[in-house]
């Protein structure tokens, strides 16, 4: 178990892992259809855009709360 000061990073990691392995998938089937070697393709592609999605995720998540805040009516 993590102490909760560190909800944000893990928050950031688990989503942008779960949103880069769903979109991974897909892009790699759309670009280049199903193939022997889809699945190495995939897992090639899901490394590079956890890469990316992680910090993206991190900086955009605080943001993203705010502006989801600021739209909608307080109940």
């Amino acid at each position: 178990m993590f102490p909760a000061r560190f909800q944000p990073v893990l928050f950031a990691f688990i989503m942008s892992g779960f949103m880069a392995f769903l979109m991974s998938g897909i892009l790699t089937f759309i670009n280049l259809g199903w193939f022997d070697a889809f699945f190495s393709a995939w897992l090639r592609a899901y490394l590079y855009a956890h890469c990316c999605a992680f910090p993206l995720v991190f900086i955009f998540a605080p943001l993203s709360r705010k502006l989801a805040a600021k739209l909608s009516k307080a109940a």
